[in-house]
This record gives structure tokens, sequence and C-alpha cells, in this order.
């Protein structure tokens, strides 16, 4: 009955061979050769995009990743500034906190944009770096679809706290 599958798929013993060899090749990995990858270890650092997902008071300061906040290390910013992404040019202001031990956090600022933007408990937020302490915000329901908004906030200078305008869902 195995000859019969093997003449069939015609893929049976090739299979077989196949990871065979590729253990094979596996151990033999390290010895030198130049047409393999760095390890891991000696790769820059490079962190762009990172989630949180909201288990707690979406209101209050959020924690990053430690790998992003080690990632700022020695250029630890006392504010960033969040764009919505399909939210027009606005920047929220956002204050950061270091808390000595490597964590960062944002914190005052934040409030207002997630309630702008429906952050809620059960939320994905995607953040993406953009350099010069800019980071581009998505933020995903609990369905992990994407809210989408647009800006009807042709004002882009006003950065009163006072003057919250939200970002409106489209119907």
């Amino acid at each position: 009955m195995a000859s019969t599958s093997r003449t069939r798929t015609g893929r049976g013993r090739g299979r077989g061979r196949g990871r065979g060899r590729g253990r094979g090749r596996g151990r033999g990995r390290g010895s030198g050769s130049s047409s393999l990858p760095p390890p891991p270890s000696t790769l820059p650092l490079i962190i762009e995009e990172f989630f949180i997902v909201v288990y707690e008071d979406p209101l209050v300061k959020k924690a990053l990743p430690k790998k992003f906040a080690d990632y700022l290390d020695g250029q630890e910013p006392a504010k960033v500034y969040l764009r919505a992404a399909d939210c027009g040019p606005r920047l929220w202001t956002v204050e950061v906190l270091f808390d000595g031990q490597g964590r960062m956090y944002l914190d005052k600022g934040w409030e207002n944009f997630a309630i702008a933007h429906g952050v809620d408990f059960g939320c994905y937020v995607h953040f993406k770096y953009e350099g010069d302490d800019v980071l581009t915000v998505k933020v995903f329901d609990g369905t992990m679809c994407r809210k989408y908004y647009y800006s009807d906030d042709e004002d882009t200078d006003d950065e009163s706290d006072d003057d919250v305008k939200p970002c409106i869902h489209p119907l």
C-alpha cells in the first residue's frame, strides 16, 4: 500500500529524502559559510512597529514594549507625537515617562488621543515609529478589524487640550 501511495503522488520518497538532507545540513551550519545570515545577536536592533493590547483602563498611561524602549536607549524623548493613520496631519502631543528600569509609558495626552480614536478595552493598538519622535497609530477593535477615521479638523495649529476634536468614524 505504501508503494501505491508513492506511485500515485510521485512525491512519497522525495519528501523523506528532503527531510533527511535538511536535518543533516543543519548540523553543519556555523562552520564558516559566508552565505548564511549572521546570528540574530549580531544584527542591529531595529524596532519600527509594535502592538499593545488594551487589557486595562484604556485612558490611563500605557506601557510600550521594553524592546522599543531599549531601541531608544540614550535618546529617550520627553514626549512623542502620535498621528492617527488616515486621520489627517494632526499630531497629538503625548508626554513619555521612563521608570528607570527600562520601561516606557505614554502618559499625559494619551487620554485625549484614546478618547478621540475610540481606544477601548480589548483594542489592539498598532504603532509605527516614523523617527523624530513621531508614531503613526492604527486602532483595531476586539474583533481584530481596523477602525477607520477621517478628520474634520482643518485647523491643525490649535493643540489646546480644551478643544479636542475627535476623528469621526465614517458611516
